[in-house]
């Protein structure tokens, strides 16, 4: 017996009529993303979390009715509601963290790839995105070495970029791995390390922000067996990189290896005008670079670079229904190497439509923008008798204060900016201190914005 008939199935993103299907959406979501942003009217919706889980339960109603709502109903509506409660980086006063504004650019080449929906784990689910990913990996990759057969694989971001540099690291020396860090490094280094059951990582100490290559002298001359130093070019609180040549140095010197997590400054390498801050990151083991910071891109858009190809080796891994010996063999692509993760996303489109659009000196003035704007807020500041500036910024993080604020203040004024929707700026402690932080990612920002920014603040400072 056959089912009743019913209404057809939904239209696909995919296929030849997938482009008709969307087009009235994307007016739908497009529309929607402007009235939420119009209502927000900020960097992010007032109120605070109390007020904003409310509006958004309250506009949002039953996830799963009984009976649908249709998809232009349901587009409206979620859309609206994301919008109009998002903290939105593409707002200048929307500085608060390494979560910089996407690329039109970039979002647009994402929708292909949601439509299309290729999985990186088999060539047969990705014949032109496995070719893609190849080519975008190895020329992003010869950027940071200067090395025949350089390589890079597409991760998630920096974390677990670093969970592949120390799995490779371990996999090469073994579990009596030591991993040396500064206390300025990504919570990530030594969370990586417990997640592979290595010892607990040595963190060190740094008074000045950046490691000290004498106290890595010192350490890995009294450390037994090998040794992995990972350094940081760009930190979340300051910005501020290793010195990465003299850590290179130390570690030729005591046979440990190098890892860099450059998750924040490794763009500088296309930036003419700036790569000397990361001189000597090409002499790592191994990189983590993360474009959707100084790279305009959707959330996720990580890498782990290596100098030759041959270092990911240890990725290898076999599943006959994806990698069988005799497909690849017979010349099908082996892709299960390339991840610790099965079904994986074409994030190389939008990151190959990018460079491809704005090219390497579209890139490089937007770097240089940016780190310009940094700049440009910390002369303010310093010349504010209001506001102290911690140091002079190395990316594009700022750190200040009000100068006759108690630590207590600072907090209450961030906590105050976030719950009247006026300001997202960050916390970090220095010096004993806690400092207001600004990270400027945003190349749209203007001048005028840091100006009204200093304004905003000095109106909320306590007297």
């Amino acid at each position: 017996m056959t089912a009743p008939p019913g209404p057809p199935p939904p239209p696909l993103a995919g296929g030849a009529d997938g482009p008709d299907a969307l087009r009235p959406l994307l007016d739908t979501v497009l529309d929607a993303l402007a009235a939420g942003a119009r209502a927000r009217s900020g960097p992010l919706p007032a109120g605070g979390p109390d007020a904003v889980g409310a509006e958004v339960t309250a506009a949002l109603g039953a996830l799963l009715p009984e009976h649908g709502t249709g998809p232009h109903e349901a587009l409206r509506t979620l859309v609206h509601v994301l919008a109009r409660g998002a903290a939105d980086p593409a707002h200048p006063l929307c500085a608060g963290h390494l979560h910089g504004p996407p690329l039109a650019v970039a979002a647009a080449a994402d929708l292909a790839a949601g439509a299309l929906n290729p999985s990186l784990d088999s060539w047969d689910q990705a014949p032109a995105a496995s070719v893609l990913e190849a080519l975008l990996t190895r020329t992003l990759a010869a950027e940071l070495y200067p090395t025949p057969q350089p390589d890079a694989l597409i991760t998630t971001g920096g974390t677990e970029a670093n969970q592949l540099a120390l799995l490779l690291a371990r996999e090469r020396h073994g579990p009596a791995l030591t991993v040396v860090h500064g206390a300025n490094a990504h919570h990530s280094v030594p969370r990586a390390a417990w997640l592979l059951g290595l010892p607990p990582t040595l963190s060190l100490p740094t008074p000045a922000g950046v490691l000290d290559p004498r106290h890595v002298d010192d350490v890995l001359a009294r450390t037994s067996g090998p040794a992995l130093v990972t350094a940081t070019a760009g930190t979340t609180d300051a910005g501020l990189i290793d010195p990465l040549d003299a850590l290179a140095e130390t570690c030729v010197r005591h046979g440990a290896e190098l890892h860099v997590d450059a998750a924040y400054a490794g763009p500088l390498a296309l930036s003419p005008r700036h790569r000397h801050l990361i001189s000597g990151l090409h002499r790592a083991r191994s990189i983590t670079l993360d474009l959707h910071k100084l790279g305009w891109q959707p959330v996720a858009a990580g890498l782990l670079a290596v100098p030759d190809t041959g270092h990911l080796t240890p990725l290898a891994h076999r599943a006959d229904y994806l990698n069988a010996a005799d497909d690849t063999e017979a010349g099908l692509p082996d892709l299960l190497g390339r991840s610790l993760r099965t079904t994986r996303r074409p994030d190389a489109l939008k990151i190959a439509a990018t460079l491809r659009a704005l090219g390497r000196d579209g890139v490089a003035r937007l770097i240089d923008h940016t780190l310009g704007l940094a700049r440009h807020l910390a002369e303010l500041i310093d010349a504010h008798p209001a506001f102290t500036l911690h140091a002079p910024p190395t990316l594009t993080t700022v750190l200040f204060r009000p100068t006759h604020a108690t630590d207590t203040d600072v907090a209450d004024l961030r906590r105050s900016l976030l719950h009247r929707g006026h300001a997202v700026l960050g916390r970090a402690a220095a010096d004993g201190r806690l400092w207001l932080k600004a990270t400027l990612l945003n190349p749209h920002t203007t001048p005028q914005d840091l100006t009204t920014l200093l304004t905003l603040l000095e109106g909320s400072t306590p007297r």
